[in-house]
């Protein structure tokens, strides 16, 4: 059956409602993408925006509603079925096998026999048509997570997608890598191709996409071009309140008393040229910390004193906190409640029995002062959001008013009203003398939440004002000595 008025639809989803149990997860939405456009989905978490793409890929099935792929209604029962209509998504979590080359997961849900002549081919026809390119015989387990995230979308290219759906796509990539990507996804949608972008970064939503749907709750709040929306209205209509973002800037009544933690000569572990990083943090201050590649990792992990030195001295307080990237496999324990948890942070440290009392009343503290929301303190960390168990870890890592608080990448794939309350609590653990340092694939969030940032780069480690060009800058190498 064709539908009507969608001659420009790559796919429609029409009236579509999704329960689990008692919980409305989507309640009577539509969306439309159409050819040659970016339609940014976007919603705090759990507002529905996964499920309802999952809908669209045939992972699971609606209550009620009905869709249509180029004008013409669909039965999606499954991937194969989305795939075979000219639908990929690209998930977040990446779904590669590391051991395989890159033609070798291209070649993954194809037909008949493998053959490393057409993977190779076909990885040659679409490089030609959108410009992304890889090596063929690249084991996956050797790119970086850059590249990784191209390979997901040449595998979806080499099923022949016309739309694909990208999740939270560059959560794990740097500036110059996001750059690419939207280059690379703007080439795709100027030859018809269609592309449905889930993220919580609104400046990339802003500036690349055409179309905008916001979800609140499971239900539609907003749908307009994108060119009619500003981010006020956006971060409005996903919280259902004008935005409060005021800072705690004008509440810094702590003035340093000096360094708190240093480096001196310092050679970290997965550093190939042995360069000595120099460094000093000082108490009541947040230094950010940019860097390409990950090669932060080890340096917010020896200031986190989680990591060893191949050479140099380092002096640091005896109470530190730390907030992982990885806060499921690295900051919790999922078979365990949060009071368990919170029962477990410096546990190498502390001797004698437990008082749980006293374990669950600072666990049921932490979960009114850092507004976690669950159940109890009994709940497990998987009954809770990404952003709930954020506000956690971070509540948990700042109990006790640690001297310093190291934090990798803490507001990745949490919605705006998560990161706006993670940067409250940055900025008040600051002005309250804690020595807060962060690294962030985020340029615009460094700028706007160090008060110095520290470049990694392959040759150095350079101290720049809080500036987003500056930072870049420093990046890329091409930063004026005189210009920090």
């Amino acid at each position: 059956m064709t539908v009507s008025n969608a001659t420009d639809s790559a796919l429609e989803l029409r009236e579509i409602t999704k329960r689990f149990g008692s919980v409305i997860a989507l309640d009577d939405v539509s969306l439309a993408v159409r050819h040659g456009r970016i339609t940014a989905l976007l919603g705090e978490n759990g507002a529905g925006k996964t499920t309802l793409m999952r809908i669209a890929f045939g992972m699971i099935q609606p209550d009620a509603g009905w869709i249509s792929v180029n004008g013409v209604r669909k039965k999606l029962a499954s991937p194969s079925d989305a795939i075979a209509a000219g639908i990929g998504m690209v998930h977040q979590q990446f779904s590669l096998i590391p051991a395989m080359t890159v033609a070798e997961n291209v070649a993954l849900g194809g037909h008949g026999k493998y053959s490393a002549g057409q993977a190779v081919a076909t990885l040659s026809e679409i490089a030609e048509r959108t410009g992304l390119k890889l090596d063929p015989l690249a084991r996956v387990a050797d790119l970086g997570s850059a590249d990784r995230q191209k390979l997901e979308i040449l595998r979806t290219l080499a099923h022949d997608a016309k739309l694909i759906i990208l999740d939270e796509p560059t959560a794990a990539l740097t500036p110059k890598d996001v750059a690419e990507l939207f280059r690379q996804l703007k080439s795709f949608v100027s030859g018809g191709g269609a592309v449905v972008l889930i993220t919580h970064k609104l400046a990339d939503a802003q500036e690349h996409a055409d179309d905008v749907t916001v979800l609140r709750r499971g239900r539609v709040v907003l749908s307009a071009r994108m060119s009619e929306t500003t981010r006020d209205s956006l971060v409005e209509a996903m919280l259902g309140v004008s935005p409060d973002i005021e800072s705690a800037e004008s509440n810094r009544d702590f003035i340093s008393a000096g360094p708190v933690a240093s480096l001196e000569a310092v050679v970290l572990p997965d550093d190939p040229h042995r360069r000595p990083v120099d460094l000093q943090i000082n108490a009541g201050e947040i230094l950010g910390v940019a860097a390409l590649d990950g090669a932060a990792r080890s340096l917010l992990r020896a200031l986190a004193n989680r990591s060893p030195l191949l050479a140099g001295r380092i002096h640091l307080p005896s109470r530190i906190g730390f907030v992982p990237e990885n806060r499921k496999d690295e900051a919790l324990i999922a078979d365990f409640s949060l009071s368990e948890n919170l029962a477990l942070a410096n546990a190498g440290s502390l001797h004698g029995t437990i008082d749980w009392n006293a374990v669950r009343e600072d666990t049921r503290r932490i979960i009114s002062d850092f507004d976690v929301r669950t159940s109890s303190s009994e709940a497990l960390p998987a009954q809770l959001s990404g952003g709930n168990q954020q506000r956690f870890v971070l509540g948990r890592e700042l109990s006790g008013n640690p001297s310093m608080l190291v934090l990798e990448n803490p507001t990745q794939g949490l919605d705006v009203n998560a990161a706006i309350f993670v940067h409250e609590r940055l900025r008040q653990a600051r002005n309250e003398g804690t020595a807060v340092v962060f690294y962030s694939s985020d340029l615009e969030e460094l700028a706007d939440l160090s008060d110095r940032v520290a470049v990694v780069t392959r040759t150095a480690v350079t101290l720049v004002s809080p500036d987003r060009d500056k930072i870049g800058q420093a990046l890329l190498g091409t930063l004026e000595k005189d210009g920090s």
